[in-house]
């Protein structure tokens, strides 16, 4: 049985070039709270919200242990079940506990990583459809190569969450406009 949990808040998070980790200095990351119903079949809800909301090619797993970002697609992770402590912004970055319900979406560019998780960690991820996900590492040689990529990446044509209204599509419109 699903439950919806309390009232959804939106935290958002900028992280600037380090010079191993390109980031994205103008798109800032956001997790919303509380975002997900929770409990038997919570995967499979996520993945029809956000595939109904035009984030496609949508899997299932957890968050990998190594700092790597994307910078060919942005990426949602719904946290269908457990918790988990992700770093994100490289090494420099922050590290954020995201725990069932919670959605956290990362622009292009943005580094993360899973800095533990509970043993039933469930985590659905997906990218804006289009978007096809590259892997990248901090280091000097994929940073020269990814920041025109980054910068390229369209934005979202819907909220993962909350379709073509939703405040990803505001925050982020309104961070292009700067």
């Amino acid at each position: 049985m699903a439950v919806t949990l309390g009232p959804l808040t939106i935290e958002d998070y900028l992280f600037a070039d380090d010079g191993h980790v390109p980031n994205n200095p103008r798109l800032p990351v956001l997790v919303y709270r509380r975002a997900l119903e929770i409990g038997r079949g919570a995967a499979a809800s996520c993945v029809t919200l956000f595939d109904r909301n035009g984030w496609t090619g949508a899997w299932k797993n957890g968050v990998y242990l190594h700092h790597h970002y994307h910078s060919s697609a942005h990426e949602v992770l719904g946290i269908a079940a457990g918790w988990v402590r992700v770093k994100l912004g490289g090494e420099n970055g922050r590290t954020v506990e995201l725990r069932a319900g919670d959605v956290v979406v990362i622009p292009a560019g943005v580094a993360h990583k899973n800095e533990g998780a509970s043993p039933d960690l469930l985590v659905v991820g997906a990218y804006p459809r289009g978007q096809s996900p590259d892997m990248r590492s901090p280091g000097a040689a994929d940073h020269a190569r990814a920041l025109p990529r980054i910068a390229a990446v369209p934005l979202p044509a819907a909220d993962p969450v909350h379709g073509p209204s939703g405040p990803l599509l505001e925050r982020w419109r309104a961070a292009e406009r700067g």
